[in-house]
């Protein structure tokens, strides 16, 4: 169910006051019923209503606990070839990409499929268990802060796709086992998937700290009234020097207007992840070495390797997820820094819209990153077979995270405002 919040102007009685994130448009919103309400001008998803199944969530994010313990204690896949034996666990390639000097690409897979999935569940434990059963601790909004910050960098179901492609080009070679702790990683997803989905963050920080229902503000007040990016708290701004910083009351994190420097900081991050896409696709991403001869592969390589497998759904997923998502990424995000300095007024929500499509879809690329780990974990058979990641890797992990925090850092609400549709 989809409701839409309102203009602040007709409401005669007291509300709860939003500011959308990505039009900045000051708003009511709706009497709480189930369904998700959506800015009354660019559609964004503002809140979702969901039943109060907090003690759900809490029991999810402890099987997720429990579940992510085993996949880290277990094999998690074993390949066998001319009665060799070669068994990985969950974080062995990136120990071994450690060990080759990839200590880039190695802390990246450990944040990525491990320390961040855990504070993010350590994290609902610790708020949403306490919370659904009508109890809080001191600094519980500071610690979910971090559930909203870190939730882009999760990428547990990145990983699980990775290793699907990891098998494929296996399967046909050597004998590939499956380990218990594939599954209990595949449980991990799920639960993770379902807990999230359970729970929306806005009626979490509802239960630690309550917004106030105000009046309609008159107009000389609306444009002194900021959103927090991280609670989605409606605060008055006070008129303080251009340099002195001001937190939210509720959850702490600093308030602006506007994301500091954003056109600047987006535009050098899309500059120097375009020059890291050019060697990302011409140098090899690994090196297979069988019976003494390598065999240097790229990411397109990757995937005409899929195709000729007859691997074609599998083969379209790697080309849009690593080739077509990170090139469109780069004109999309380079478009919208252009038109924003512009002031251009054309199309102003389907402009919102393509942003936030750039947010969704930007970590899906890190498949690739993923591949290689898996395979250079398994494929450690000395002289028989060998894989050596190459520098293609690192430049295209490079440009995943920097087209990724330049969708992160980009403010979308410059469309509007440079587009003169934020005059209050």
């Amino acid at each position: 169910m989809s409701l839409a919040a309102t203009s602040i102007s007709p409401p005669e009685s007291s509300a709860a006051l939003i500011r959308c994130h990505d039009c900045d448009l000051l708003q009511a919103l709706p009497p709480p019923q189930e369904g998700t309400v959506a800015c009354a001008r660019c559609g964004s998803g503002l809140v979702t209503i969901k039943p109060d199944r907090l003690e759900r969530a809490f029991v999810l994010y402890l099987t997720a606990l429990l579940l992510l313990i085993i996949a880290n204690s277990f094999p998690f896949l074993t390949m066998k070839v001319q009665g060799l034996v070669q068994s990985s666990h969950l974080l062995s390639g990136a120990i071994d990409l450690f060990g080759q000097g990839m200590w880039e690409i190695s802390i990246a897979v450990i944040l990525f499929v491990f320390v961040v999935p855990l504070i993010k569940i350590v994290t609902g434990l610790l708020v949403v268990g306490p919370l659904a059963y009508g109890r809080s601790f001191r600094g519980a909004e500071s610690l979910y802060r971090l559930f909203d910050r870190l939730h882009p960098w999760a990428m547990t179901e990145i990983f699980l796709l990775g290793v699907l492609v990891a098998y494929t080009k296996l399967v046909d070679l050597a004998t590939v086992e499956l380990g218990p702790s594939l599954f209990a990683f595949l449980g991990l997803i799920v639960a993770m998937i379902a807990a999230d989905s359970t729970v929306d963050p806005h009626q979490v920080w509802e239960r630690l700290h309550a917004a106030p229902r105000v009046p309609p503000p008159p107009p000389a007040l609306r444009r002194r009234l900021v959103g927090c990016h991280t609670c989605q708290l409606t605060v008055e701004l006070p008129e303080l020097p251009q340099d002195t910083e001001t937190h939210c009351p509720r959850c702490g994190s600093p308030l602006h207007r506007r994301k500091p420097d954003s056109l600047a900081r987006t535009a050098a991050l899309l500059i120097t992840a375009a020059l890291l896409y050019i060697p990302a696709n011409i140098y090899p991403v690994m090196t297979l070495s069988a019976l003494g001869s390598g065999a240097p592969s790229t990411i397109i390589g990757g995937v005409m390797e899929l195709i000729e497998a007859n691997m074609w759904p599998l083969a379209l997923i790697v080309f849009v997820a690593s080739i077509l998502v990170p090139m469109l990424k780069l004109i999309s995000m380079s478009w919208l820094v252009i038109s924003a300095h512009r002031g251009s007024p054309w199309r102003l929500r389907d402009r919102t819209l393509i942003y936030r499509l750039n947010e969704l879809v930007g970590r899906w690329s890190m498949v690739d990153v993923f591949v290689v780990t898996i395979l250079v974990a398994l494929v450690q058979l000395g002289s028989l077979a060998n894989i050596v990641p190459g520098p293609g890797i690192l430049a295209f992990a490079g440009v995943v995270v920097l087209t990724m925090l330049a969708a992160l850092g980009f403010d979308p609400r410059l469309l509007w405002d440079r587009a003169g549709a934020n005059s209050t």
